[in-house]
């Protein structure tokens, strides 16, 4: 696969977009000039938003990037959904070795079958210990985590993680 050296895909669920995420997403749109956020999401499962509903979230959160755009995929090879965007390179931040030992093994995988290289950006210590899923278990029982996502996040999660 020959690819758009200079577009990148980061991948992820984003269910919700945190501080994390958007501190790897700010960082490759500083070293790509097309930064594609990949939603995917399985259809089988239901999550906390929507995948519309988390690309919206994203749009919100990455506003003053304006090389970064948000795009939803379901049910798809990562690697396929690089194809179909003609994209070279994934971007992945990762917050420690457990991260690094589940990243690798896919990124070879990915170059072996379709040349799609990896590049593993170690998070922001600040925001290492965040996921989306811990942030949506300590939002719901009523835990301050507005310095853990995106401002444009904070209400729609609060007021989706409220709403019983």
């Amino acid at each position: 696969m020959s690819g758009n050296p200079r577009r990148c895909v980061c991948p992820g669920s984003y269910d919700p977009i945190t501080n994390g995420h958007l501190d790897v997403i700010t960082r490759a749109s500083a070293l790509y000039d097309d930064v594609v956020v990949a939603v995917l999401h399985n259809s089988a499962k239901q999550g906390t938003f929507t995948p519309d509903e988390r690309i919206g979230l994203i749009e919100a959160a990455t506003a003053g990037l304006p090389n970064v755009r948000a795009l939803a995929f379901g049910d798809r090879l990562i690697v396929d959904v690089c194809r179909e965007l003609d994209a070279a390179v994934l971007v992945k931040g990762i917050r420690g070795l457990t991260d690094y030992e589940y990243e690798v093994p896919m990124a070879l995988m990915n170059r072996e079958m379709t040349g799609v290289e990896t590049l593993l950006l170690p998070g922001d210590p600040a925001y290492t210990h965040y996921s989306s899923s811990l942030i949506r278990l300590i939002a719901g029982r009523g835990a301050d985590v507005s310095a853990m996502v995106p401002e444009p996040v904070l209400q729609p999660l609060l007021e989706r993680l409220t709403r019983g």
